[in-house]
């Protein structure tokens, strides 16, 4: 995040074009009414992409006894009888 500064209302609606220049090269813009912050103007960030099901399909491979019986962890978590 770049460095703030803080304008009133007034000057917010009067500088926009001016404001979100600074906002888009990285600068945190405040917005007060008197003394009281009440607005924050920053970059904006687009939203991640979307994710596409079956990204990795044929990338990945899982062995055909996976869901085997595995006698260490039976011996581990008291399964055995």
């Amino acid at each position: 995040m770049g460095p703030r500064s803080t304008v009133t209302v007034t000057e917010a609606k009067t500088q926009l074009s001016r404001l979100i220049e600074r906002v888009s090269d990285g600068e945190e813009i405040v917005i007060r009414r008197g003394p009281k912050p009440v607005a924050r103007l920053v970059r904006y960030a687009s939203p991640p992409g979307t994710r596409k099901l079956g990204a990795l399909e044929g990338e990945l491979r899982i062995k055909d006894d996976f869901d085997a019986p595995d006698d260490d962890l039976e011996r581990l978590f008291g399964t055995r009888a």
